[in-house]
């Protein structure tokens, strides 16, 4: 006994399929970028939790927090979301100071990230406050939650 089947709408279906791998770059790269953005908050609302007490030389093995000014510093940087690399396996980015230039600091020109790293990590002379660690660790789950979110609703735009 022979039996056939009937099937429309195959080819549809491989052409929002195509379409759907054509565009996976693209679409993990708009997921990341919201991702990062929350990201990115996080570390602004982190920095604005850095404790500060007036500057003076630490002495004798003694650590400082740092300055106000310090602080001020870091808080007014360009910071965010860095260039996408695309590997064309992957898409990637980072968020911080990295590229935040330049400040004036006790009459000195003073790379900016240099301060932040100074105080999300310690030295000899200051006590550290990982405010980075923090950031990232907190904002780990909304990040993804983020991620996924726009993921989504990019894919549910080539579903049938």
């Amino acid at each position: 006994m022979a039996f056939s089947i009937r099937v429309d709408g195959m080819n549809e279906l491989v052409q929002k399929m195509q379409k759907l791998g054509e565009n996976a770059a693209h679409i993990a790269a708009q997921g990341l970028y919201d991702g990062a953005g929350v990201v990115a908050d996080k570390v602004s609302s982190a920095v604005q939790g850095i404790a500060t007490e007036p500057f003076k030389y630490a002495k004798n093995g003694q650590k400082r927090k740092p300055s106000p000014e310090e602080k001020a510093i870091v808080m007014n940087a360009r910071h965010g979301i860095a260039r996408f690399r695309n590997t064309g396996v992957s898409v990637e980015t980072s968020v911080g100071l990295q590229n935040a230039g330049y400040a004036q600091l006790g009459g000195k020109t003073v790379p900016i990230p240099k301060i932040a790293n100074a105080i999300n990590s310690g030295t000899s002379f200051m006590d550290k406050q990982p405010f980075m660690r923090k950031a990232t660790s907190t904002a780990k789950a909304a990040a993804q939650a983020a991620i996924e979110k726009k993921i989504t609703e990019e894919i549910e735009k080539y579903e049938l």
